[in-house]
């Protein structure tokens, strides 16, 4: 376990005792919110977790690399960057898999460019959040997230 990790832990486990003893049933009752959350969000991240592995069976990251390396850069990384606006994925899952195609030989601008978008755009949640916040803020956000994708996995490429 690395540094960072451990002492998010320590502070976690610190924090935690702080409140048990300012507020033993305020803090009972929040951890049980919290279990029920993850309880709901984990079937969510075992079917993404799933439904990757799955497309991964189905299609090799080697098979993906050959067909991207074919394509010029610009149309590459903008494809990728469209490409990961399908859904929003969490980070942690996000990673895993773009590393995955880094390692069979995609591009490190395309890569950035899905890996942005997959994480900061969604078209999956737009009716969510158009409700939520409304349609322009959410189509200027979604529209400002992909700019923004494309521009990071552009600097991205001069930086490694």
């Amino acid at each position: 376990m690395d540094v960072f990790t451990l002492a998010i832990w320590l502070g976690t486990l610190i924090f935690l005792i702080v409140s048990f003893t300012k507020n033993k049933e305020k803090t009972k009752q929040a951890l049980k919110m919290a279990l029920n959350m993850g309880k709901g969000m984990a079937l969510s991240i075992f079917s993404i977790i799933f439904a990757i592995g799955l497309i991964l069976t189905f299609i090799p990251p080697e098979n993906i690399a050959a067909f991207v390396e074919k394509q010029p850069s610009v149309i590459a990384t903008v494809a990728a960057a469209l490409l990961g606006t399908i859904t929003l994925i969490p980070a942690f899952i996000a990673f895993p898999i773009v590393g995955t195609l880094v390692d069979a030989g995609v591009g490190i601008v395309p890569s950035v460019a899905f890996l942005t978008t997959l994480t900061m755009v969604g078209v999956v949640t737009f009716p969510l959040e158009k409700k939520e916040f409304g349609a322009k803020f959410t189509a200027v956000r979604n529209g400002l997230s992909f700019l923004f994708a494309i521009i990071i996995a552009l600097v991205m490429g001069v930086l490694i």
